[in-house]
C-alpha cells in the first residue's frame, strides 16, 4: 500500500497549491471581498463534494463490469488534475477579459458582476474539483479489489496521506511562489500530479492483478455487516456537522488570532498548517486505535464542547502565551479529535465500499460549504466571534448534557461530562475579547471584518480585525491635495480607493468636487462620525458616493473616468491580498479610468528594498510620467504617475491652485504652520523612480504573478541560508535540465 499513500500525499500537496493559486488569481480577477472568496471556495469544495459522491454512485452501478485495473481510473484523475493547473488560469483571465469588455461598454451593478463572476468560477473549478473528490473513491475501489489489501479502513489510510501532503502545500508553496510566481508554481504542481500518473499507470502494468475468487468475499462480506449494524443516519449528520463546525470556526480563528499573527500570508499558513499537523496526529491515532477497538467513549464528542472554546481562552490579551503557542495551543486540540472523529466515521459508514465513503465523504464537505457561510454571514456580523464559538460548539454541549441526564450511566463518565462542560462555560465567561483593551472605543462587525474605531481627540484610531490601519495624520490628508493640486486643470472629480478613517475623502471634499470612495469593509463608512463631527453631513452630501466593493473590482466593473484616482493600501505592505493595489497589472486597470492629463496617488508607507523597487518599477512601466514625494512627517513616499507630464510647481505655487476650502482643510490640524510650509518640506524632498529602483536593481516589477512584497521570508536575514540552498537547488536543477 505504500504507493497509495505516497501517491495521496502528492495530491494533498497539489490540492492545497492548487486552492491557494486559484483563490489569488480568482481576487485579481474578481476582486477581494468575502463574497467572491465565499464563492471561490464553494466552488472548490462543491467540486471535491460531486466527486466524491459521483465516483461512488459510478462504482456502484459499473464497477462489476471493469475488466482493466481500477488504479488507471485514479490515474486518469491525476492526469486532469495535473491539467487542470494549466487550463484554470487561462479560463479566469478569459472570463476576466469578457466581463472587463462589457463594462468598458455599459456600467454593471455589482450584483450582475458577482452573478457573471459566479458562473464563470463554477465553470472554470467545479469540473476539475469532481477530478480530485473523485480520487478517494477510485483508490478505495482499486483497494478492494485487490487481494493482498485490507480494504476496511481504507478511507482513513487515504485521508492521513491526503492530509500529511496538504501540510506540506500550506509551506512549500509560499517559497515556490516567492521565487517564482503562481503560474511557475502551478506548472510545478502539474508536473507533480504527471508524475502521479505516469506512477500510479505503471504500477497497473508491473503489478499482476490476481483474480477475483472466493477470497475477495471476505472485506465485502464484512462490510455488509458492518453497514447492517451501522446504516443509522446518526453517523452522516454526524460527519456534517463537523464539516460545518470544522470550517466555520477556521473563519472565527483568523479574527481571534490576527491581531497576534498579523495579516500576513505566513499568519494563515501558520493557523491551517497548526490545524492539519493536528488533524493528521489525530487520524494516525485513530488508525492505530482501530486495530484494537470498535467503540469509542463519547466524552471524545463531549471533549469538543471545551476544545471548540479553547481559542477564546488563547486569544484572550491577559494570557501570557508568544503567537505561535497561541495558534496551536488554540487549535490544536479541537483538531486532534476531529481528525480522529472523521476518518472513523467514514470507515464506520463504508467498511472500505468506495460507493458509501463517496457518500458519506460528500456529506461531509457539504458541511464544509456550509460553515463558512453561516459563520461569516449570518454568525459573525450578528453576535461577533465569542457567540458564534458557542452557537458552533453547540451539538457538543447537546451530547455533554445527554450524557449527564443518562441515569444508567457509570458515575465517572458523567463526572467527566459536567468538568468539560463546566470548564467550557468557565472559558467562555471569563475571558476577554481583544478589542476590550481599547477606551473608549465602538466595534461593528460584518462578513468582512471586525472593526474597532478607539481612542479620543488626535489619538484616535482604526482597527481591522485588531490590525491597525491608520490614524489621525496630516500624510492622509496630503494624499488629496497634493495629488489634485498637481492636475493640468481644475479637478472635475475624484476617486478614493480605501476609506480609513475618512481623511482622504473628507479633504477631497473640500474642494468641491463630487468624490467616489471604494471600501472593502462596509462597517468601515459607518465610523466615520466617529472621526469627525461633520461626518454624517459629509456622508450624505449630493456630490458624496461610498461603494462598498474591492477598489480594483469597482474599476473593472465602471467605465466612469476621473482626474483622480488615489490609492491607500491598507497596512501592513506585507498583507495578504495587498499586492494586488500595488502591481503592474492593477495600474492597466486603472489607467484606463484616468481622463488625460489624469493623475493617480500612491501611498508607499514602507517595505523593504526590494518591495520599494518592485513597486516603483511597477509604477515606471504602467506610466509615462512618475514622481515621488516624501511625506509631510518624513516617512512613506507619496507617488505620482500619469500618461501626460506633471508639472514641477513650487509650493507656493502650489497651495495658489487650492480652494480656500481645501487650504483650511490642510491647516486644520497644524494651524502655526504656513500653509507653502506644509508642502515646502515635500517638494525639497523629491526622488526620480531610478533612485528607489536602485535599491535593488534585479528585482522585477511587482505583477499578480509576483507579489513580492507578500512573499518575503527568504529576504529575511535569519532565511539567509535558507534562501541560498533553495536557489542553489534550484540553480542545480536547471543545469541538469539544460544538460539533459
Amino acid at each position: 500500500m505504500a504507493w497509495y499513500f505516497v501517491f495521496f500525499f502528492i495530491s494533498g500537496f497539489c490540492s492545497v497549491l492548487y486552492e491557494l493559486i486559484w483563490l489569488r488569481l480568482a481576487m485579481a480577477h474578481f476582486g477581494v471581498t468575502t463574497a467572491l472568496t465565499s464563492i471561490v471556495l464553494s466552488a472548490f469544495m462543491a467540486g471535491l463534494g460531486l466527486g466524491s459522491w459521483g465516483a461512488g454512485a459510478w462504482i456502484r452501478r459499473h464497477g462489476e463490469q471493469i475488466k482493466f485495473p481500477p488504479l488507471r481510473l485514479y490515474a486518469l484523475c491525476e492526469f486532469l488534475i495535473g491539467v487542470s493547473a494549466l487550463v484554470v488560469p487561462l479560463e479566469l483571465h478569459w472570463g476576466s477579459r469578457f466581463l472587463s469588455g462589457a463594462a468598458d461598454r455599459v456600467a454593471v451593478s455589482s450584483g450582475m458582476y458577482y452573478l457573471a463572476s459566479s458562473a464563470i468560477l463554477a465553470v472554470s473549478l467545479v469540473p476539475w474539483c469532481t477530478c480530485m473528490g473523485a480520487t478517494i473513491p477510485f483508490a478505495m475501489f482499486a483497494i478492494r479489489r485487490d487481494v493482498r489489501f485490507e480494504a476496511r479502513r481504507s478511507f482513513s489510510f487515504l485521508y492521513v496521506a491526503n492530509v500529511l501532503g496538504a501540510i506540506t502545500g500550506t509551506i512549500a508553496p509560499l517559497l515556490l511562489i516567492e521565487l517564482y510566481g503562481f503560474h511557475a508554481a502551478l506548472r510545478f504542481g502539474a508536473a507533480m500530479n504527471a508524475v502521479v500518473f505516469l506512477s500510479a499507470f505503471l504500477v497497473t502494468l508491473a503489478t499482476i492483478q490476481p483474480a477475483k475468487t472466493a477470497m475477495v468475499v471476505a472485506p465485502d462480506l464484512a462490510a455488509d455487516s458492518l453497514r447492517a449494524e451501522n446504516s443509522g443516519q446518526i453517523i452522516l449528520l454526524l460527519l456534517f456537522a463537523t464539516g460545518l463546525a470544522t470550517m466555520g470556526m477556521e473563519l472565527i480563528w483568523i479574527r481571534l488570532f490576527t491581531p497576534f499573527v498579523g495579516p500576513e500570508v505566513y499568519s494563515f499558513a501558520m493557523i491551517l498548517a497548526s490545524y492539519l499537523l493536528a488533524t493528521v496526529l489525530g487520524s494516525q491515532a485513530y488508525r492505530i486505535w482501530s486495530r484494537t477497538r470498535a467503540s469509542e467513549s463519547r466524552l471524545m464528542w463531549i471533549s469538543l464542547a471545551l476544545f471548540g472554546l479553547l481559542p477564546l481562552f488563547t486569544g484572550d490579551v491577559r494570557v501570557p502565551m508568544s503567537a505561535f503557542a497561541r495558534v496551536f495551543v488554540g487549535v490544536a486540540p479541537f483538531a486532534l479529535v476531529i481528525g480522529f472523529l472523521t476518518p472513523m466515521l467514514v470507515d464506520r459508514w463504508s467498511a472500505g465500499d468506495p460507493d458509501r465513503a463517496g457518500r458519506a465523504y460528500a456529506v461531509n464537505v457539504v458541511g464544509c460549504i456550509l460553515g463558512p457561510l453561516v459563520a461569516g454571514f449570518v454568525l459573525l456580523p450578528w453576535v461577533g466571534e465569542r457567540v458564534s464559538t458557542l452557537l458552533l460548539a453547540l451539538p457538543w454541549f447537546a451530547i455533554a448534557l445527554r450524557e449527564l441526564g443518562a441515569r444508567e450511566r457509570r458515575l465517572a463518565p458523567r463526572a467527566w461530562a459536567g468538568a468539560f462542560v463546566a470548564t467550557a462555560l468557565v472559558v467562555f465567561f471569563f475571558t476577554k475579547d481583544y478589542e476590550t483593551r481599547f477606551e473608549p472605543r465602538e466595534v461593528m462587525r460584518d462578513s468582512t471584518a471586525t472593526v474597532i474605531a478607539a481612542g479620543a481627540g488626535m489619538q484616535k484610531r482604526l482597527l481591522t480585525n485588531g490590525i491597525g490601519m491608520t490614524a489621525l495624520t496630516p500624510i492622509t490628508k496630503m494624499m488629496a491635495h497634493l495629488t489634485l493640486a498637481s492636475l493640468p486643470r481644475p479637478p472635475q472629480n475624484a476617486l478614493v480607493i480605501c476609506f480609513g478613517m475618512g481623511t482622504t475623502f473628507r479633504s477631497a471634499m473640500s474642494w468641491g468636487i463630487p468624490t467616489t470612495v471604494v471600501e472593502l469593509v462596509p462597517s468601515v463608512p459607518k465610523l466615520f462620525p466617529f472621526y469627525f463631527a461633520d461626518g454624517a453631513e459629509l456622508l450624505d452630501s449630493p456630490r458624496a458616493r461610498v461603494v462598498i466593493d474591492d477598489g480594483r473590482r469597482y474599476l473593472e466593473r465602471s467605465p466612469q473616468m476621473y482626474d483622480a484616482i488615489i490609492i491607500d493600501p491598507p497596512p501592513p505592505i506585507s498583507a495578504a491580498g495587498s499586492s494586488l493595489l500595488y502591481s503592474q497589472d492593477f495600474y492597466a486597470v486603472a489607467a484606463r479610468r484616468l481622463r488625460p492629463g489624469g493623475i493617480l496617488q500612491q501611498w508607499m508607507g514602507g517595505g523593504d528594498e526590494a518591495e520599494q523597487a518592485a513597486m516603483a518599477r511597477a509604477l515606471k512601466n504602467s506610466f509615462g510620467y512618475v514622481r515621488a514625494y516624501q511625506s509631510i512627517e518624513g516617512w512613506g513616499w507619496h507617488w505620482l504617475a500619469s500618461m501626460s507630464p506633471i508639472a514641477e510647481r513650487s509650493a507656493a505655487e502650489i497651495v495658489a491652485r487650492m480652494p480656500a476650502r481645501a487650504v483650511a482643510d490642510m491647516v486644520e490640524w497644524s494651524p502655526a504652520m504656513t500653509p507653502e510650509q506644509h508642502f515646502a518640506s515635500m517638494v525639497a524632498k523629491q526622488a526620480a523612480p531610478e533612485q528607489i529602483i536602485g535599491l535593488a536593481p534585479a528585482t522585477p516589477a511587482l505583477a499578480d504573478d509576483r507579489p513580492i512584497n507578500e512573499y518575503h521570508i527568504l529576504r529575511t536575514p535569519s532565511a539567509s541560508l535558507m534562501s541560498l540552498a533553495v536557489r542553489a537547488l534550484a540553480r542545480n536543477s536547471r543545469g541538469q535540465a539544460g544538460q539533459k
